[in-house]
């Protein structure tokens, strides 16, 4: 008898053993089975391991769910489903939002070749009048007096550059007539560009991006703007109807600019010094009114491919990739030659002493001088009435051009960053 119950511990404890896991609570059970010899104790044995098991077991999974740790023991944290689906969408929202301008605008030429309808009664509506009017006066409205007034001490390289936008660059365009394309409104729509004043916000942004004197640039940029409501009709009638054989109205041009760019201007800097709070909340939120100002501008391509789009697609893709490369290289010739002039005006005026060959002055005048608006060359489209062609062929080239322009200037300005970031570290050092 006393062997039987010898056997039955040892069965029970080598059960025990092998069905619980080693922990640090084992020796107490081996006491308590050698200490209370019953059928009812010796029974419950492994009873009572399972129920220590997972009374173990539980916490130890919820340990491995919310603190893992590495082979190094370093914990480990783990990101939630909603977090790690939401991980691509800040690189996707920083893209849009640094080149929101170029995707606006491809943005409603595409719009305006899938569905010309809404385009269409859009134009019905006068609705592109409207959105160049917001365009200035969001212009007027973001424009600092004391940034205009920062500039004077550079004002050599300002006049320099408003003579090279609005008297030289329209020189350009009888050089472009020379080009022979079917349709002729992208040729004559690039040599209307050429005589445009200077873009209205991505001068002066990539101004200030590239280090560059940001209140010289929005000088020129405003006071060019200005002066080429005067002398944009002039230009046209000189450098562009002769060499197409159409006469324009010049007088009701010039009237006509001014209600729909110089009154909005004027408009939106009267309502910005009149209403203190006002200056103070567009200055905040500059972006915002930058975005609300590229989305104004990108009803105009909508509306002009939605109304031509049937002649666009009988247009044969490799003349619109001429007319994009025209204007690529009317860009290029551009910056060339402010670069060169700027360099030439350092040498004979002083050399290293000279206001042009301050790196800020130069850097301002090459990208403000170098662009060309659309806006502007929208609203005097709209005013031709389709004197010189159709109005959306005259208008693609330059949305083309007006994206180009920006983002080869982009490329230069990246281009320019690194070397004034390791010239200012050796400087430091």
């Amino acid at each position: 008898m006393y062997s039987a119950l010898c056997t039955i511990p040892m069965a029970g404890t080598l059960q025990t053993l092998i069905l619980t896991p080693p922990t640090t609570k084992t020796p107490s059970l081996r006491h308590r089975s050698r200490h209370f010899p019953s059928n009812r104790a010796l029974f419950h044995i492994p009873s009572i391991t399972f129920n220590r098991d997972r009374s173990f077991r539980r916490p130890i999974t919820a340990l491995d769910r919310s603190d893992q740790r590495d082979g190094n023991g370093d914990k480990v944290d783990r990101v939630s489903g909603s977090a790690s689906g939401l991980s691509w969408a800040k690189p996707l929202l920083n893209f849009v939002s640094k080149n929101f301008l170029p995707l606006a605008l491809v943005g409603g030429v595409l719009l305006g070749l899938a569905n010309p309808g809404l385009g269409c009664l859009a134009d019905r509506y006068y609705l592109s009048k409207f959105s160049t009017f917001g365009i200035f006066i969001i212009s007027g409205l973001t424009l600092r007096s004391g940034d205009i007034g920062a500039a004077a001490e550079a004002w050599p390289v300002g006049v320099f550059g408003l003579v090279s936008i609005l008297m030289i660059s329209p020189y350009f365009s009888r050089a472009i007539l020379q080009m022979q394309l079917h349709p002729q409104e992208f040729v004559t729509g690039l040599a209307m560009f050429s005589c445009m004043p200077t873009t209205l916000s991505s001068g002066v942004a990539l101004t200030h991006l590239a280090g560059g004197n940001s209140a010289l640039a929005l000088a020129m940029t405003v006071i060019s703007n200005m002066l080429g409501i005067l002398i944009i009709p002039f230009s046209i009638s000189k450098f562009i109807a002769d060499g197409v054989g159409v006469s324009v109205p010049t007088e009701q041009l010039f009237r006509s600019l001014i209600l729909t760019l110089l009154v909005p201007l004027i408009l939106g800097k009267v309502l910005r010094e009149s209403f203190k709070g006002l200056g103070d909340f567009v200055d905040r939120n500059r972006k915002l009114f930058s975005k609300l100002s590229a989305l104004f501008l990108s009803l105009v391509p909508w509306i002009q491919v939605s109304r031509s789009r049937s002649l666009l697609l009988r247009v044969k893709p490799a003349v619109f990739l001429v007319a994009i490369g025209m204007g690529a290289l009317l860009h290029i010739i551009l910056f060339a030659f402010n670069a060169l002039a700027i360099k030439s005006l350092s040498a004979v005026s002083g050399g290293d002493k000279s206001i042009f060959s301050k790196r800020e002055n130069a850097s301002a005048l090459v990208l403000v001088a170098s662009q060309k608006t659309l806006p502007v060359m929208v609203a005097v489209v709209e005013q031709l009435g389709g004197a010189f062609g159709e109005s959306g062929l005259l208008v693609l080239p330059c949305v083309a051009a007006h994206l180009n322009q920006i983002i080869m200037d982009s490329f230069l300005v990246g281009f320019w960053l690194p070397k004034d970031l390791s010239s200012s570290n050796a400087k430091v050092n």
